[in-house]
């Protein structure tokens, strides 16, 4: 029992030092790490924890967002859930095998808030000049609805309100009037984590740069986010600029290895082992990505389902590359690197294009990078965008006239009809192409944001093409419905709205925002066939002044067909 005691204060001792070590700037030499590792974590195994004597590990806290995928990255003091204190560090760990001092004494979770530091809520990438949204937008909605309207998954929204959420999630509002979340910087964070959940992990990292990384769920998200762009080094620096957060063994052990630390690494990965402070299935990981020798005769690691970033990284670090197919969509921005495949890059790309997290031109830029030496599947999109632009650029209205017809089909297939559309779209309608691809181009050109002029100057071919010229125009009244959904949008447009739905009534003006996001919800199910439910959002959306969207909107349920 000395012995036992005597190791567990030294690994006290180690861990009281390792956030120094963390932020150590010496570098070790990497020889004879496998002896250091072996030393600090195999003296002696410990034996399973009886649960008569010992008390029971303490459960992790569940993560604040919605993103379940973010790396345990933050040690939490016990009874405080992670973000529920401002720039708050760790006073201790718990020490496994220790007899407990007491059964009887509760905790109550604390919050720790600077007094003169701003909310996080008000930072945003876009000015009110730029979005024409009202400052106030969120008005009277308590904090807490708005957080969970905002984490609500949309990823089978139209690209337009996609196009919306990534705009409200940026933009700079005034916080909401009412704060009911313990965390003072909930609604922001619940913004970052809507651009994490369709990939954009730019806009992402420039809106994590605007707060301090002293918030521990501000540093989480900036650090995986750092990971998952390849940006290793950047996410350790994020580490050492944020000194009164306490990293998670992993984390510090990742970011001093990187540092060239492998000593220290080696030390707080047996410290952490001691502690209990290392998850069971991490271990072996962190073993192998020290040293290369834990796996000499070793058979591969089982991949993880949901893994974390840090965990993401450091098995491609040990050669077990994963595939981000199979994980969320942000995961995806790692296959966009350099030294990823070329077909792995243009699927990642593919992936965010549908959620509106990748330019058009970007993706065109991977199509055209080379030309195809296969086909099907990927490499007939890859031909296809290569010879329609090639088609452009020589005016060959004859080959534009095949090619047209068949890129539509094969983007459809994949529903990135938006990408040749943002692209192409005009060109190929001022071209005044025959048949099948003429009617085709008219449809593109009217999903770009340009497409009022084309709408006020083309003569329609047939009444569907009339109803979205008008739709297009805003003046739909003098043109037939050929089916339920061309009377449900006339319904909607024929008449400008003199009163908010009654469905949002309660709601305005004091809380504008929350009706809004209620209006997008209405619009992406009631698309799937609840058209009194799309009528109403479409018509909250014209009376709270984005016209603009509405009609983009309508265009698109007609254009792209996704109706469930």
């Amino acid at each position: 029992m000395a012995t036992k005691r005597a190791a567990l204060l030294l690994g006290g001792i180690l861990a009281l030092t390792a956030p120094g070590l963390a932020y150590a700037e010496t570098t070790g030499a990497r020889g004879g790490l496998s002896g250091l590792v072996r030393a600090a974590t195999s003296p002696t195994k410990a034996k399973p924890a009886d649960p008569a004597t010992e008390p029971a590990a303490a459960p992790a806290a569940a993560p604040m967002s919605a993103i379940d995928w973010l790396s345990r990255s933050v040690v939490t003091p016990a009874g405080m859930a992670p973000g529920t204190g401002s720039g708050s560090r760790a006073t201790g760990l718990p020490h496994a095998g220790e007899p407990p001092v007491s059964t009887g004494i509760g905790t109550e979770d604390v919050t720790i808030s600077s007094l003169d530091a701003p909310s996080a809520n008000a930072l945003g990438l876009l000015p009110a000049r730029t979005t024409g949204l009202p400052p106030g937008l969120w008005g009277a909605t308590p904090e807490a609805d708005l957080v969970t309207l905002l984490r609500k998954e949309r990823i089978d929204s139209l690209p337009s309100v996609q196009a919306f959420l990534m705009e409200l999630s940026l933009a700079e509002l005034d916080p909401p009037q009412i704060v009911t979340s313990p965390h003072r910087n909930a609604l922001y964070l619940a913004r970052v984590d809507r651009l994490l959940d369709v990939g954009a992990l730019d806009q992402a990292a420039a809106l994590l740069d605007q707060a301090a990384p002293t918030d521990p769920e501000v540093f989480r998200r900036a650090f995986d986010v750092a990971l998952l762009l390849g940006q290793e080094d950047r996410a350790c620096d994020i580490m050492r600029a944020a000194p009164e957060i306490a990293p998670s063994f992993p984390a510090r052990i990742f970011c001093l290895a990187r540092g060239g630390d492998w000593q220290a690494a080696a030390l707080s990965f047996g410290t952490g082992r001691a502690l209990g402070q290392i998850e069971p299935d991490v271990e072996p990981l962190l073993e192998r990505f020290l040293d290369a020798e834990f796996a000499d005769g070793a058979e591969d690691l089982t991949p993880p389902a949901r893994p974390s970033p840090l965990v993401f990284r450091m098995m491609e670090a040990i050669g077990q590359a994963m595939p981000t197919a199979p994980l969320p969509v942000a995961f995806a921005q790692a296959d966009l690197r350099a030294n990823t495949g070329w077909k792995a890059r243009i699927e990642a790309a593919e992936r965010l294009a549908r959620l509106g997290s990748v330019e058009p031109n970007q993706l065109f830029g991977l199509y055209t990078e080379r030309r195809a030496a296969a086909s099907g599947g990927v490499w007939d999109r890859v031909k296809l965008m290569a010879e329609t632009d090639e088609a452009i650029t020589a005016g060959n209205r004859d080959r534009l006239a095949q090619l047209v017809p068949a890129l539509w089909d094969a983007m459809q297939g994949q529903e990135l009809e938006i990408v040749p559309a943002s692209l192409w779209g005009e060109a190929l309608a001022a071209m005044d192409l025959p048949g099948e691809a003429g009617r085709i181009a008219l449809r593109m050109a009217l999903l770009t944001p340009g497409s009022d002029p084309l709408a006020r100057t083309t003569t329609p071919r047939d009444l569907d093409e009339a109803l979205l010229l008008a739709i297009a125009r805003g003046d739909t009244i003098r043109v037939r419905a050929q089916d339920q959904l061309g009377l449900v949008l006339k319904q909607v447009f024929d008449a400008i709205p003199s009163a908010p739905p009654e469905a949002y009534a309660r709601l305005l003006p004091e809380r504008r925002g929350e009706a809004l996001l209620g209006a997008i919800d209405d619009v992406t199910e009631g698309a799937k066939g609840d058209y009194r439910r799309l009528a109403a959002g479409l018509q909250m959306l014209r009376y709270s002044g984005h016209e603009r969207l509405a009609r983009r909107t309508a265009l698109e349920l007609i254009i792209l067909e996704r109706r469930g």
